[in-house]
């Protein structure tokens, strides 16, 4: 059970990397009409796990932790993914997100014991170069043999579980349509999560330009409860 117990930890909204700071773009699709009620924000966060996190962020994420897993021979392919995340980020909001969240996370991953008492884990880590979020949380998971099969519905519910508080907060909306929110969104996340299992490199895509719209036009926003 403890790999279990670990991914828990990993997903869990406590995990001190400053996720909660984050909309991704979402406040700024309330900003301008966009979005305005349970159902706008439903469709806007299914959309992103649909066409962006299932078919790049989860595949890429899988593809991350089986580099880990092979051992310092393949940390060169941990560098490529890693680069092609950061290439990925299509804004200076996105980019800034994903580089602070995963700095937070190496440190908070070499301070633990439960880590870096792991032969060789934490150099590995620490040698990896502006680690994006996934790369660091890839790396947990990995080190803490936790299953490809567990790992991303647990990754894709941390996400959603955060753009969901989000909305809660920027709509806004109550606690009842946020559980709502959770509820239908969540019974995707299995599927979603083996797609991005199965996908072959040669079809990952996160082709999402009103992500990137809408994150570009939150950087300028007048008022702002979120940094992105």
């Amino acid at each position: 059970m403890l790999p279990l117990v670990r991914l828990l930890q990993l997903a869990s909204p406590a995990l001190p990397v400053g996720a909660y700071t984050y909309s991704q773009g979402l406040e700024w699709a309330v900003e301008s009409g966009a979005v305005r009620d349970e159902a706008g924000a439903g469709r806007w966060i299914g959309d992103l796990l649909e066409w962006s996190l299932a078919r790049f962020e989860a595949p890429l994420l899988a593809e991350l932790m089986r580099a880990w897993d092979e051992g310092d021979g393949d940390d060169a392919s941990v560098a490529a993914l890693n680069a092609d995340f950061l290439a990925s980020r299509e804004t200076d909001e996105l980019r800034a997100e994903t580089v602070q969240m995963g700095y937070s996370l190496v440190r908070l991953l070499a301070d633990l014991d439960a880590f870096a008492g792991l032969a060789g884990w934490r150099a590995r880590l620490l040698a990896l170069d502006e680690a994006a979020f996934p790369a660091a949380w890839a790396a947990a998971a990995a080190a803490w043999a936790i299953p490809v099969d567990m790992a991303l519905p647990a990754y894709l519910w941390a996400w959603l579980e955060n753009q969901v508080m989000a909305a809660v907060k920027a709509v806004p909306l109550g606690q009842s349509a946020g559980q709502r929110l959770l509820s239908t969104l969540g019974a995707r996340l299995p599927a979603l999560a083996a797609l991005g299992a199965r996908l072959p490199a040669d079809q990952w895509s996160n082709f999402t330009p009103g992500l990137a719209l809408a994150s570009s036009r939150h950087e300028t926003q007048y008022t702002r409860l979120f940094r992105s």
